[in-house]
């Protein structure tokens, strides 16, 4: 059986590792441009398809038949070949994105919901928001209900971004200031890529649900698959496949003092997982094309503060490394957000009396333990979970990965 996702221009999609897991089919990643769609949905070699953006809509004029769900979203993202060659188009967004909404526990019923966006995500939220009851308001860039006139919906419980803002590459920005919303409950995201887009970074400060786009992701392509096989799924897999992607997807970020083994433990851990690893202090020294054993003495520590910031705001917004960091790089707080919007961030630990000095010009200007005191609540308001190093590295390993094996957000 051969399936697949059509688009236009996919780059690199994660839905092949996701349908891996959820069936023995083919999927194949299927880029056709405007004038090519009516040929392949006609002759195409497929028994089930995925669409993503620009065809949802497009795609409808050559299929016999849709379901219920695709007519009232007006948008097909599942088409399956029939046995007499007919196409039949559904819509699993509408269950991927209730499930979100049920997965992260808010209750919507008789509540405000602003709905940022008004193209085809929006579509889906705002049907699946409406049947459980929510007081839906769609916020646009010119209608009604806009972004200048938000101050009319300070009584929002929830907000839901169906807009790309803050999605990779271009990361680090909101669509909105969430200080407007002092009734808001919790803010859910439809993008995956950073794990934690600003807005919801935002929100995570203020103690608010936030839940970004991969639970909707994996939830429609296990209906998806369902409609492929003609097989049940238990819900239950969705969990399952959500943590294996979610591991491989973010990345992992080590802090600690100089010399606490956050590079040997980042290569052992890189090599265990799979992920690329990356020196932050190496990749700083590659991005200036010098050294940082020069760069302190001769500019002061801020200027290689500013230059650490601007190689982890390269590095932050990717996916699927290790990332070692420079000791001090907690002492700014900015580095908080470019490093956690994508990754779990692990404080390495070891005792003073067994930190090197040699080659760390900060290391060496003051006293270790004077720096640790200092840095002691940086480290543990930057860290997601502390690991010692006290021990052999097999042994740190082994917890760090027993620990990633566990967390789920």
């Amino acid at each position: 059986m051969r399936c697949g996702l059509l688009g236009r221009k996919l780059g690199h999609s994660y839905s092949p590792q996701i349908h891996r897991e959820l069936g023995s089919y083919q999927y194949t990643l299927f880029e056709k441009e405007p004038q090519e769609l009516e040929e392949f949905l006609k002759n195409g070699d497929f028994e089930g398809l995925n669409v993503t953006i620009p065809y949802k809509k497009d795609v409808i004029p050559y299929l016999t038949e849709l379901t219920p769900v695709a007519q009232r979203l007006g948008a097909v993202n599942t088409i399956v070949r029939r046995a007499d060659g007919t196409l039949i188009g559904h819509n699993t967004d509408y269950f991927g994105f209730r499930y979100l909404v049920q997965r992260s526990g808010l209750d919507v019923e008789n509540k405000k919901v602003l709905v940022l966006g008004s193209g085809g995500a929006s579509n889906t939220a705002v049907a699946v928001l409406r049947e459980l009851g929510a007081r839906v308001v769609i916020i646009s860039r010119s209608g009604e209900n806009n972004y200048q006139n938000l101050h009319l919906h300070a009584d929002a419980s929830v907000i839901v971004n169906t807009t790309p803002v803050g999605m990779y590459p271009n990361t680090g920005v909101s669509p909105i200031d969430l200080g407007l919303f002092p009734q808001l409950e919790g803010v859910l995201d439809a993008v995956y890529n950073p794990a934690r887009t600003q807005i919801l970074l935002d929100a995570e400060s203020r103690g608010l649900v936030a839940m970004n786009g991969l639970w909707m992701l994996v939830a429609q392509a296990k209906e998806s698959a369902e409609w492929f096989t003609g097989c049940s799924i238990p819900d239950s897999r969705i969990d399952g496949i959500h943590h294996a992607m979610r591991l491989e997807m973010e990345n992992i970020v080590l802090i600690g003092m100089p010399g606490c083994g956050k590079t040997t433990i980042g290569r052992l851990l890189a090599e265990k997982t799979g992920k690329r690893f990356v020196d932050a202090d190496e990749a700083l020294e590659a991005r200036v094309n010098r050294k940082i054993t020069d760069i302190i003495p001769q500019e002061g520590e801020a200027a290689f503060r500013q230059m650490e910031s601007d190689t982890l705001s390269e590095l932050g917004r990717q996916s699927g490394l290790v990332i070692a960091t420079g000791g001090g790089c907690v002492t700014q707080q900015r580095n908080y957000t470019l490093l956690h919007q994508n990754a779990t961030i692990l404080w390495l630990t070891r005792a003073i009396a067994k930190l090197p000095t040699d080659g760390r010009p900060l290391s060496q200007a003051g006293k270790l333990s004077e720096m640790f005191e200092k840095r002691r609540p940086l480290y543990d308001r930057f860290a997601d979970a502390v690991v010692s190093n006290d021990g052999p590295a097999e042994q740190t390993l082994a917890e760090i990965l027993a620990l990633l094996d566990k967390k789920e957000k």
